[in-house]
């Protein structure tokens, strides 16, 4: 057996691992780190039997963990900003504007409220942020196990069109695969009806009035003034929306957005902080939020970028993209196949994966920037999760909050966010097609 086999048998082992956590019991995060070490441990110790032209391990690791990085700055800067936002209770506003009357225009609103709020944030983020507030508004637990799938159906594809919307598109944005204005204006659509369908689906088993619930007192969360607390919102959610406009004019890195409005953020926070006092217990500075970052999630993305890098590096991939693009040769069927997978297995490797497979060809229709083949595949690699409920992460994060099982799912759920995915990629094909 030759070492290209036994690196490849490593990542699948790993793989499996993560694939299989809700058995294993054994956090993603430590095996991808413990995958990615063994196979650049064992690339180390054999690569001169490789013969790789122009190869040097030193130079290998630090390119491949620049190009992680970037994504991995960006993930932090983001998520640290949403904490600030949702801790000074930057969100409470959701809440007012989705006040309704019946079953079926909550769930409209639902879904329409977080396809845009993930664009803005992240699907993970938006999920939770909805599901809390579901739980106010809706005190039936039958009920709002639908209004939870609408949650995860919706944020999955309001991540879809957005480069900050998910981890799969920020990491196509960040390796210059899609440009922000590409994916919005091609992608946007396809995403609505990706949820749209299955929201007009899912009213059938909503019915009747919206009990209405009595409004409590809310504690202020902080001494910060309603200006204090409106500013800090405008700023990090403007400052997210505003990044891809940063990195289009100065055509710096996505990541140095990110950290311009978590410095401008941070530095605002710390000019109100300082007159309140020291000991105030409820002060929400950004040196707390910090230490809140899901740093396991980190070093699951850190673990799996580079770990799909010894592939890269070893010809793998180049190889399973020549296989794909000579067998069945169909960007359409390729990326759907993808998709479909991604509701399987995590989506963040298979994206990796993926851009590792084929190069940018500035003269091809599907992998020049913006291309055919990276449109699809922001859409299949977004939309494609929401098909089980460990899909995604925002699918498994509502189904540890609302305990819905995987079975439940699967037999409710499942044929209606396929039909919600298929008609995203036929909306998508016409518009190549007939526009």
């Amino acid at each position: 057996m030759n070492l290209i086999s036994v690196i490849v048998i490593a990542f699948c082992i790993g793989y499996a691992f993560i694939a299989l956590e809700a058995v294993t019991k054994i956090n993603k995060a430590a095996v991808a780190i413990l995958m990615c070490v063994v196979c650049w441990t064992l690339l180390a110790l054999g690569y001169e039997s490789l013969a790789i032209p122009g190869f040097e391990l030193g130079e290998s690791i630090e390119k491949n963990l620049g190009e992680a990085g970037t994504t991995l700055f960006f993930l932090m800067g983001a998520m640290t900003i949403v904490e600030i936002v949702d801790q000074h209770g930057g969100f409470n506003w959701v809440r007012g504007a989705l006040a309704s009357k019946t079953k079926r225009s909550l769930l409209w609103k639902i879904a329409f409220m977080t396809a845009i709020l993930s664009a803005v944030l992240d699907n993970l983020t938006t999920s939770i942020v909805m599901i809390m507030i579901l739980r106010k508004l809706v005190h039936d637990k039958q009920d709002r196990m639908w209004f939870a799938v609408c949650v995860i159906i919706a944020a999955n594809a309001g991540g879809a069109f957005s480069p900050i919307g998910d981890v799969t598109t920020i990491m196509l944005w960040a390796g210059q695969k899609i440009t922000a204005a590409g994916v919005i204006q091609e992608i946007i659509v396809p995403s609505f009806i990706a949820f749209i369908v299955p929201t007009a689906v899912m009213q059938m088993h909503l019915k009747g009035e919206l009990p209405q619930v009595v409004d409590k007192h809310e504690a202020e969360i902080s001494e910060i003034t309603k200006f204090e607390r409106n500013l800090i919102f405008v700023l990090g959610v403007g400052g997210l929306c505003s990044v891809p406009v940063f990195h289009t004019v100065t055509e710096l890195p996505a990541f140095m957005g990110i950290l311009l409005v978590l410095g401008v953020l941070w530095c605002v926070t710390e000019l109100v902080y300082r007159k309140k006092e020291e000991h105030d217990p409820l002060a929400k500075r950004v040196t707390k939020m910090l230490s809140r970052i899901d740093m396991a999630t980190i070093m699951f993305f850190l673990g799996i970028l580079m770990a799909v890098a010894t592939l890269s590096e070893i010809g793998v991939l180049k190889e399973m993209g020549t296989w794909l693009a000579d067998t069945i040769g169909n960007d359409y069927l390729v990326t759907g196949a993808i998709g479909i997978l991604s509701s399987i297995v995590d989506n963040v490797p298979l994206v990796a994966a993926s851009m590792k497979m084929y190069a940018i060809d500035p003269a091809s229709v599907s992998f020049a920037v913006d291309g055919l083949f990276w449109q699809l595949l922001a859409y299949c690699a977004g939309v494609g999760g929401s098909m089980l409920i460990i899909g995604s992460a925002a699918g498994v994060v509502v189904m540890g909050l609302e305990h819905i099982s995987f079975g439940w799912y699967m037999k409710n759920v499942t044929w209606i966010a396929f039909i919600g995915y298929v008609a995203g990629i036929a909306c998508y094909w016409a518009e190549k097609s007939l526009f």
